[in-house]
């Protein structure tokens, strides 16, 4: 018998010692709404009592497992914790979806349905990290994100750049409407209001097909908040005071819910800033007033759902009075100045020049889920911006507009996903959009933009494969056609002898003269095609390798193609060209990332190749009967982009955490053998935080930012006459300004209110040692100091 039984131990203990226990069992802990990722879920193996970590995509793995039973116990915090029971036999992947609960909702920030490709370059602020700069505005917000710099007009205009890129060269879009609001100018900021946003992504790779075939420099996603399905009515006020403008925010939010699947939201916010002041001294008639409002109300389920959004943003901007030059003379009084030439005591009130904008955007969504299928998606949107000019005029003149532009755009857009596949994933759509532009009459001056309708239809396909658990693939194509019909007015010795235009394109002129002036009809067709191919794997120890190719189409914009005349706003004239062609750029961008919550980085290399790539660069002076002014002119060349990013995250202890970021970034004029115009300089960033989640979520940082001199640059100086000293004089506008570092000091507590409610502070200081530096991509540069210090109080009362 003992015998029987040695042998039943040996065979026994052979059969434990040859089982399989290579597997891996790799898991992602999504929302159930929607499919967000959540971070920090805690995996459970009940089976060994081990317990896993989610990372910052909700990703967590498990290795070595043997064959048989795996139970899973994952749970999060405002979720209820859920138990799985598998059978392993092979090697297993699988998406977890949790439920959150009632009381946890004001705290939760998920995604919308907009959707984006996993294999792409991918940086979001969440709604906390937003919350921070609710009196700041989108271009401030993004700052923050390496490779994300801004090119500014004062510090309230305020435009995104992605890797050197900006205006048209970037699709913005909020609540799945791409935005369009005259984005041309270099001084025309987006009209977002941040506080209505509930999560922002940067996409600086290529896969952006959905949204448009022109993403050169990247894709801006404002995503809304997404909500539990059950009985709820919950909201939030937040106010914010600064010393710098004395001035500050307020909004409030309320959003009730229904365990029927309806929602409804109604937001609002009132912004209001004086004279902002340098360190040395005022900065005269800088303030702004924005007044916002959206309000959204749907309804939604597994099987079909809708939305309705509508959004209100006014904003009225004061432009720096030292900045408005009378001729180049004015110019270069200011470049050889240490301070402005006009200081006045600090005012509320905002006089000429200023802007005024207003931009109603409003979309109807629904759609509709097959089984075993996709889902269909249907989506009807407008938009309708009026942007203002004012520049310094006198008498009955002053409050009459130099320019007055008004766009309307409409689009249709059917969507289909197709997920019935377990390794495959498509999405195709169609775009059908128009558009109108209208220069209002009666300004006095002729207009900058004109007369124009632009019609545009799209169609794309994108897919993303799994190839195996741990690697897949995306791809994508989208094809557009284009057609901008406009009414152009053109003086007829420059269609006739300057440009060249009779000869070049005399079927757009009616052969009418006004007033010294052709008539002329331009009319423009355009082919594009744009394509994406990208490659994700995920390696041990939590590191992802990215690689992304992009092949990107831009048409020009209207101002590119029909400027003609004196844009008061920048105190310049711009010249269009007929001649402009289409931009093509070719995009690669690799990445990098470890996701870890004791340590993680992301290094993402980028290189850009543009062909006709479109620039606004000073070629001169022309005198008008308001003197002599700058001419700058688009013109073409081929252009090279490259750079890299890096971003670093360390939890030096339980309490203090490290961030960290660099971004090199060289533009190159390959036609001149010269640097590209208005490139962002080398910088970096530190921040060290201090977290206790046990003492009233305390929360207190500093933080480093050090941008250094940019030496690449073009040098496009010229010379001026001057006709008090009866000689030309040197205008120096292409030098740089010194490198610059800043130190920002945050804190917050959270406390309880009101029994269900919580109370959040916080109290900053920006520009903490009050330094005296200027930007060179702040086109007020020449006239002035950037902003000097500011004490920041804000408190959020969360019901």
């Amino acid at each position: 018998m003992k015998y029987f039984l040695l042998i039943m131990v040996l065979c026994f203990t052979n059969i434990v010692h040859t089982q399989n226990c290579t597997y891996t069992f790799l898991g992602k802990v999504k929302d159930f709404h929607d499919g967000t990722s959540m971070s920090g879920a805690t995996v459970y193996n009940e089976t060994l009592n081990t317990y896993t970590i989610a990372d910052i995509n909700g990703k967590f793995s498990i290795k070595n497992l043997c064959a048989g039973k795996l139970i899973l116990v994952i749970s999060h915090v405002g979720c209820e914790t859920k138990r799985i029971e598998l059978q392993l036999s092979t090697d297993t992947y699988q998406e977890i979806v949790m439920e959150h609960h009632l009381e946890e909702l004001n705290q939760v920030t998920v995604a919308a349905n907009t959707k984006v490709e996993k294999t792409s370059i991918q940086k979001s602020l969440k709604k906390a990290q937003i919350e921070t700069f609710t009196d700041k505005s989108l271009g401030d917000a993004l700052n923050t994100i390496s490779g994300v710099s801004s090119l500014n007009t004062g510090n309230t205009i305020v435009k995104p750049m992605i890797h050197g890129l900006h205006s048209s060269r970037l699709l913005i879009v909020n609540n799945n409407v791409r935005l369009f609001d005259q984005e041309w100018g270099d001084e025309h900021a987006p009209n977002i209001d941040v506080n209505s946003s509930g999560r922002i992504d940067v996409i600086k790779g290529a896969n952006t097909l959905i949204y448009g075939s022109d993403a050169i420099g990247g894709l801006i996603l404002i995503r809304p908040e997404n909500y539990a399905i059950k009985d709820s009515l919950f909201g939030s006020t937040s106010v914010s005071f600064n010393t710098n403008g004395w001035g500050g925010n307020i909004n409030s939010e309320l959003v009730k819910t229904f365990k029927s699947g309806l929602y409804t939201k109604l937001q609002s916010s009132y912004k209001t800033f004086g004279d902002f002041k340098a360190p040395n001294y005022q900065l005269s008639n800088t303030g702004i007033k924005s007044i916002n409002a959206s309000a959204r109300i749907g309804y939604k389920s597994l099987e079909k759902g809708f939305d309705v959004y509508y959004s209100f943003v006014n904003n009225t901007i004061g432009i720096l009075r030292a900045s408005h030059i009378g001729n180049t003379n004015d110019l270069v009084r200011a470049i050889n100045s240490g301070e402005p030439q006009y200081i006045s005591d600090f005012s509320h009130t905002i006089n000429n020049p200023k802007q005024d904008i207003s931009h109603h955007l409003g979309k109807v969504e629904a759609y509709k889920r097959f089984k075993e299928f996709g889902k269909l998606t249907l989506q009807y949107d407008f938009q309708i911006n009026r942007r203002k000019e004012f520049d310094l005029r006198r008498g009955d003149r002053k409050n009459i507009p130099v320019v007055d532009l008004r766009l309307f755009t409409t689009s249709l857009q059917p969507n289909l996903r197709i997920d019935a596949y377990e390794n495959l994933k498509l999405n195709t759509g169609l775009l059908l959009r128009y558009q109108q532009n209208d220069a209002i009459s009666g300004t006095g001056t002729n207009p900058l933009i004109p007369d124009f309708d632009k019609y545009d239809v799209g169609v794309y396909a994108t897919g993303t494969y799994s190839l195996d658990l741990f690697s897949e693939i995306s791809a994508g194509f989208r094809y557009d056609y284009s057609r901008i019909e406009a009414t152009k007015r053109y003086r007829v010795t420059d269609w006739d002898e300057t440009y060249n235009y009779d000869e070049l394109f005399p079927e757009f002129n009616t052969g009418v003269i006004e007033s010294s002036r052709y008539i002329t009809h331009p009319e423009f067709s355009y082919h594009n095609i744009s394509a994406s191919l990208g490659f994700l794997k995920h390696l041990s120890n939590d590191f992802e390798f990215l690689i992304n190719y992009g092949l990107a189409s831009r048409v020009p914009n209207p101002s590119e193609l029909f400027s003609d005349g004196l844009h008061h706003s920048a105190a310049r004239i711009e010249i269009g060209q007929l001649t402009m062609k289409k931009e093509t750029a070719n995009k690669l961008i690799v990445s990098l990332e470890r996701n870890h919550q004791n340590f993680g980085f992301t290094i993402s290399p980028y290189y850009k190749h543009i062909s006709n790539f479109t620039q606004l660069i000073p070629i001169g002076t022309t005198t008008t009967v308001r003197g002599a002014f700058p001419v700058w002119e688009y013109n073409q060349t081929r252009a090279q982009i490259f750079g890299i990013d890096l971003d670093l995250r360390k939890k030096i202890t339980n309490t203090i955490n490290y961030t960290g970021s660099l971004s090199l970034l060289k533009g190159d004029n390959l036609s001149e053998d010269i640097s590209l115009i208005n490139m962002p300089a080398t910088n970096f960033s530190n921040k060290l935080t201090y977290v206790n989640e046990k003492l009233n979520q305390l929360s207190i940082g500093l933080k480093q930012k050090t941008v250094l001199q940019q030496n690449n640059f073009p040098d496009y100086n010229f010379y001026t006459f001057d006709a008090t000293l009866q000689e030309d004089v040197f205008v120096d506008i292409s030098s740089t300004p010194a490198a610059y570092t800043l130190f920002n000091f945050n804190s917050s507590a959270s406390f309880k209110a009101f029994n269900t409610g919580t109370l959040k502070v916080e109290f900053n200081i920006e520009n903490l040692f009050n330094v005296s530096y200027r930007e060179h991509l702040n086109r007020l540069r020449y006239f002035t100091d950037e902003v000097g210090r500011n004490f920041n109080i804000k408190l959020k009362l969360n019901y």
